[in-house]
């Protein structure tokens, strides 16, 4: 789907909130985190291979890869970040005009909990990729990763899928052709259960199956949201990551990127209105989900 709020044509929204409420400022503030403060230079080997993450869509990064990606930092590894999708979304702008925020209620975080934004709600809806954008723009800084990458690829896993992962295996293809060496981390599409993340490791298997990619492995993004109870999350794992506490609070500050109002800086806490329910366990769990590649995977779309 085409982030994670889907256009009417598709299925139904989100489920609703969660029944927790971590994401605000407060929160941030008591982990010691500044929320548009800068992360400190990479102490990362120029010379080093670096590690490549790829993000389907705006936010996944912080609900699934960021706490891997602070990980690979501190083992002094020069970090890309790379922005799969434009994450056009009709229903997200539908949400943005409704004027008394039935989304999220008393929780939104606009003045009032009230927006009558005007925003496009037909495909390619401009404002929304433009903000969501800018969020994941304040994500990647929270984390400090070296570069950020945005492939600008229309999401249209949920349409034409195959021509959608063959631009994603093109994209990859010339990132590992110009950094040799370099490792490749995915959203595990097969686990997550939609298009545009099954898409990714798609594409990362055919190149795999073709000898142009070795070091891969895939986040489960979306353990949080399937698994309410903290302990099924990690069950099948090949590797859970215990984030360290204070690889943690640049986590949660890379989630509050995406509940955050600033209109001056194009921010509109789209992340929070679109996937408060995925965002919230992510925030509250301090561990990431690492897989390989199953034996028997099979590609096509879900």
């Amino acid at each position: 789907m085409p982030a994670h709020v889907p256009n009417r044509s598709g299925p139904s929204g989100p489920s609703g909130p969660s029944r927790r409420s971590v994401l605000t400022t407060a929160g941030l503030v008591a982990a010691g985190v500044a929320l548009d403060g800068t992360v400190g230079a990479s102490s990362a080997s120029a010379a080093a291979a670096p590690a490549i993450f790829y993000s389907p869509h705006q936010d996944d990064e912080a609900i699934g890869l960021a706490g891997s990606i602070l990980e690979h930092k501190a083992a002094g590894r020069p970090v890309y970040l790379v922005l799969v999708s434009k994450g056009e979304n009709g229903g997200l702008a539908e949400y943005m005009n409704q004027g008394d925020c039935k989304t999220l209620g008393d929780r939104c975080s606009a003045p009032g909990h009230h927006h009558r934004l005007g925003w496009q709600e037909s495909w390619p809806t401009p404002e929304v990729v433009a903000g969501r954008t800018a969020e994941f723009a304040l994500s990647a800084k929270a984390l400090g990763v070296d570069k950020v990458i945005n492939f600008k690829l229309s999401d249209e896993a949920f349409g034409d899928y195959d021509n959608f992962v063959k631009k994603v295996m093109a994209k990859v293809r010339a990132l590992a052709q110009q950094y040799p060496g370099a490792s490749h981390k995915f959203a595990a599409g097969w686990l997550d259960g939609t298009d545009t993340h099954k898409a990714c490791s798609d594409a990362a298997y055919w190149l795999m199956k073709n000898g142009e990619l070795t070091d891969v492995r895939f986040n489960y993004i979306y353990a949080y949201k399937h698994f309410s109870d903290p302990a099924d999350r990690g069950r099948g794992a090949d590797y859970v990551l215990h984030i360290p506490a204070a690889h943690m609070a640049r986590k949660r500050a890379s989630i509050l990127a995406y509940n955050t109002w600033d209109p001056g800086r194009n921010l509109y806490s789209l992340g929070y209105h679109s996937v408060s329910d995925w965002l919230e366990p992510a925030y509250a769990d301090p561990r990431e989900f690492v897989y390989t590649l199953p034996k028997k995977y099979k590609p096509g779309k879900l």
